[in-house]
């Protein structure tokens, strides 16, 4: 439960510090619509620019997906897209990665790994 909150309170972190950001603009309306509670949006906004390599994009997906905000809960998916954003270079992801493997089973985290290391190599087609 620590870490659960730990993850949340890095989410806040990170959406309400990105406003001033000098991210593209898709990423920024994707930010302004989940703030406002308008998840559909910010999912629209960021898969997109996640299937490109945007890290940012890539760990704010890994949020929505474990906090089952505008998509249904699923920690693998969460661990999946943090995977990705960690391989870019995103320390929080990494962090929230191994965060949320220590509350996964074996087998969800096989699935969440496999997952993502497919996703990267059919180039994010099917993610």
């Amino acid at each position: 439960m620590k870490n659960l909150i730990r993850i949340i309170s890095l989410t806040l972190a990170v959406f309400l510090g990105s406003v001033g950001t000098s991210w593209g603009a898709d990423f920024n309306k994707g930010v302004a619509a989940a703030q406002s509670g308008d998840f559909a949006t910010a999912l629209r906004e960021w898969t997109p620019l996640a299937k490109q390599g945007d890290a940012d994009a890539q760990f704010s997906l890994g949020v929505m997906y474990v906090n089952g905000t505008g998509v249904v809960k699923d920690d693998v998916y969460a661990h999946l897209w943090w995977s990705i954003a960690a391989s870019f270079g995103d320390e929080d992801a990494s962090e929230n990665r191994d965060i949320i493997a220590e509350q996964m089973t074996r087998v969800q985290l096989k699935k969440a790994k496999t997952l993502a290391h497919e996703c990267v190599r059919k180039k994010f087609k099917g993610c």
